[in-house]
């Protein structure tokens, strides 16, 4: 068997396996809905594409667009970590097959290279290409600037796998990708203007002189050559240290939370809670994130011009507050459904193991809190604001997260695993997640179009309170309703784990 045969099987056998996943009807929904968000994003790209090639086209300066491709590929750096897993296909069956380990490693690599996310910038690039190229650009140099952008694309599609494996071994690799890209953004916002204007001068006869010539193509192609070798070798020695059961084991201290022992049951939970976030690499990692994500937006609304829109200000202001729990609760229970038998042993547990949970996610809603006081000091973001979306947060989108554990049903692995796979989303998360981003937003600019701000962030804030509050009596009402289905929920943890 050659390795194009070997391609397709493996091809074919992953798309057999997701079809005979369990959760594989559910997740058709989740696939809609993602379809139509990529839609309207394709829409917007389109539209810039088109509105940045009639600039250059104007100003005959078609290698303007090298100079956002830093930016966009941060942007697709970071979309990589919401759709992309490394690798693409089940690794564990093949090992014990005759077929070449390295080939299935290279095959599972070109299966990312070959993707059609990969192809999803292309609504920013040909509008821009097809404009320049009406205004006066050769054939060929439109051609060959399409294949660089693309090839470009590429090469970061193997930057964030090389990243993303490494930063699942250990969370100090995320040092590499701020080194990098602070270098590229830091510059910006340090540097005087007049030295600015230098590096502005010299990037101008840089570009215009190599971005269109045949050494940018050979230096690209050879980083891509030098990163699929990387990443092809780094893959097959973790596959192997996972199969083989290869880990360190070492003494060291385990914190007990003592402070916590006051609270009695509930305290246990939530040392449950802090331990599962700081063991768990999928917690962990989407923690870390989301500490990165809201720090970072939080310095660009108040460092920098961009976000200056009362809608952008507001989307961001929630989310700050909302990313923990719609990453985490979506998916409640789902954890837990590796042990959730021992749960049904005494009454109520799990419903005490349920309020552990809402104050666990009320408790770290105070890092995105200090974050947000950035903006505020900046004058940006006002007092009112933070409070009414920080008891949204704690009212109205968490009770909608909790309803979650009435009808999630698939077990979620306590460690991500390079060989698994993350088939998790169905059709009520999908919804619930819209809900949470956009629903309190669009009230919030309804009411300011009537009222005041004051006023709209008022009633949010009354809102938000009055859920608060009255949390013991609907999280009551979620575990009867969830007791209810306890069996059909049983049988889906069972089948998943």
């Amino acid at each position: 068997m050659n390795k194009l045969q070997l391609f397709f099987l493996l091809r074919k056998n992953t798309k057999l396996s997701e079809k005979r996943h369990p959760m594989f009807e559910a997740n058709q929904y989740g696939k809609l809905f993602g379809y139509i968000g990529v839609s309207i994003i394709a829409i917007e790209f389109i539209a810039f594409g088109t509105f940045f090639g009639w600039v250059a086209a104007k100003e005959d300066t078609p290698e303007a667009v090298f100079y956002a491709l830093p930016f966009l590929l941060i942007v697709d750096f970071g979309m990589r970590f919401m759709t992309q897993q490394t690798p693409l296909m089940l690794v564990k069956p093949y090992l014990l097959t005759p077929i070449s380990k390295y080939s299935a490693i290279e095959c599972f690599l070109t299966s990312q290279i070959l993707d059609l996310g990969n192809l999803f910038w292309m609504t920013f690039f040909l509008p821009y290409v097809f404009i320049v190229w009406c205004g006066g650009v050769t054939t060929w140099a439109a051609l060959g600037m399409l294949f660089l952008l693309h090839l470009m694309v590429v090469v970061n599609s193997q930057w964030y796998l090389l990243v993303r494996t490494l930063v699942n071994q250990s969370m100090w690799w995320w040092a590499l990708p701020a080194a990098f890209y602070g270098s590229l953004i830091l510059p910006l916002f340090l540097l005087p203007d007049h030295i600015m204007d230098k590096v502005t001068d010299y990037l101008d006869d840089i570009l215009e002189a190599y971005a269109f010539s045949w050494w940018t193509f050979l230096i690209f192609a050879l980083l891509f050559t030098v990163l699929f070798c990387i990443n092809r070798t780094l893959q097959m020695r973790l596959v192997y240290k996972e199969i083989s059961k290869q880990e360190k084991t070492k003494l060291k201290h385990v914190s007990e939370f003592k402070a916590l022992n006051r609270f009695g049951q509930i305290g246990e939970y939530l040392k449950l809670e802090i331990k599962s976030t700081m063991r768990n690499k999928a917690i962990r990692s989407r923690f870390i994130q989301g500490v990165c994500i809201i720090l970072f937006f939080s310095l660009m609304i108040a460092f920098g011009s961009v976000y200056n829109s009362s809608f952008e200000r507001n989307f961001w202001c929630l989310y700050a507050f909302i990313f923990f729990g719609t990453v985490n609760l979506i998916k409640v229970m789902c954890p837990e459904g590796n042990f959730i038998d021992m749960l049904m042993v005494h009454e109520e547990n799990i419903l005490t193991l349920l309020r552990a949970k809402y104050y666990f996610y009320c408790a770290i809603l105070i890092l995105p809190l200090l974050f947000c006081f950035i903006p505020v000091f900046a004058g940006k973001y006002s007092i009112l604001m933070v409070l009414a979306y920080l008891l949204t947060a704690t009212g109205p989108v968490y009770c909608m997260l909790f309803q979650m554990a009435v009808y999630n049903k698939t077990t979620l692995p306590l460690n991500d695993k390079i060989t698994g796979k993350n088939q998790m989303e169905n059709k009520w998360q999908a919804i619930v997640s819209m809900i949470g981003f956009f629903v309190p937003v669009a009230l919030v600019m309804l009411l300011q179009a009537i009222f005041s701000n004051e006023i709209a962030y008022l009633v949010l804030i009354v809102i938000g309170l009055a859920f608060t509050v009255t949390e013991p009596y609907w999280m009551r009402n979620i575990y009867r309703r969830m007791m209810n289905r306890r069996y059909q929920n049983l049988e889906g943890f069972h089948t998943t784990r």
